[in-house]
């Protein structure tokens, strides 16, 4: 299976949107890649962003 660059942007508290590259396959769970940026989110030195799945705009890259 070939891993696909996935676009995950995620709204902080600060206001602002931060953008994440994620590497999955094509047939990932957007739930998984919204998890996998927000994890890397949260472990940065950025304001804290919402948790909410909704809130959250994930696009496949090519």
């Amino acid at each position: 299976m070939e891993s696909r660059c996935w676009l995950v942007i995620l709204p902080a508290i600060d206001g602002r949107q931060y953008v994440y590259r994620v590497y999955a396959p094509e047939d990932a769970l957007l739930a998984d890649l919204f998890w996998e940026a927000w994890h890397c989110h949260d472990e940065g030195p950025h304001p804290r962003a919402w948790d909410l799945f909704d809130a959250a705009v994930i696009r496949r890259v090519g």
